[in-house]
């Protein structure tokens, strides 16, 4: 089913839409939230709690790209329970590393400009990465966004896992410049 037939269901309100984004992007969520939370029971229920906010938020959005609106719905969901989980000591896993790997180019939480920072934060790496070839890209997003493994990124682009290890130092190294020319504190 086409994403606009899908979008019109959640439109009329018709439990089907339910059954058709899980059905198309059932797999690109649950991807997205056990990469994030490591424990299948608890991307599962993220991933039913996707379907529950896309419910919520269409009317009045009418998103497009779809797939895109369900993994960024279902990767903030997985961050707020992989962060609640760590604050509680029960946490763990993949994501706390990644996050330690981006530390060194990313400003740090709760400073005193506070959203506005966030914002432009935001702003310098969208900018930042649209200058970026596209391999370079696809890796890095790969990792930080998707929150794959170095394996699996490598055996996705065919590379060998140093490249992939070197391409993304790198790349954070170009991120943490850029934000330092942009007068981001970093």
């Amino acid at each position: 089913m086409e994403d606009i037939a899908i979008i019109d269901l959640y439109w009329a309100r018709d439990e089907a839409a339910l059954r058709e984004s899980d059905r198309k992007y059932g797999a690109f969520c649950r991807a997205i939230a056990r990469n994030i939370l490591a424990v299948w029971e608890d991307a599962e229920e993220c991933v039913n709690d996707t379907w529950l906010r896309a419910w919520n938020a269409m009317p009045p959005a009418r998103p497009t790209p779809l797939r895109a609106f369900l993994g960024r719905i279902t990767r903030n969901l997985s961050l707020d329970r992989f962060r609640s989980a760590r604050a509680q000591k029960r946490g763990g896993g993949g994501m706390e590393y990644l996050l330690d790997e981006l530390n060194e180019c990313l400003p740090a939480p709760g400073s005193v400009e506070g959203e506005f920072d966030a914002k432009e934060t935001a702003a310098v790496i969208s900018r930042f990465l649209g200058s970026q070839p596209p391999l370079q890209r696809q890796v890095f997003l790969r990792r930080y966004w998707f929150g794959d493994s170095v394996a699996a990124i490598a055996r996705r682009f065919a590379m060998n896992e140093g490249t992939v290890k070197s391409s993304l130092h790198r790349t954070r190294e170009r991120l943490r410049r850029m934000l330092e020319q942009e007068e981001v504190a970093v």
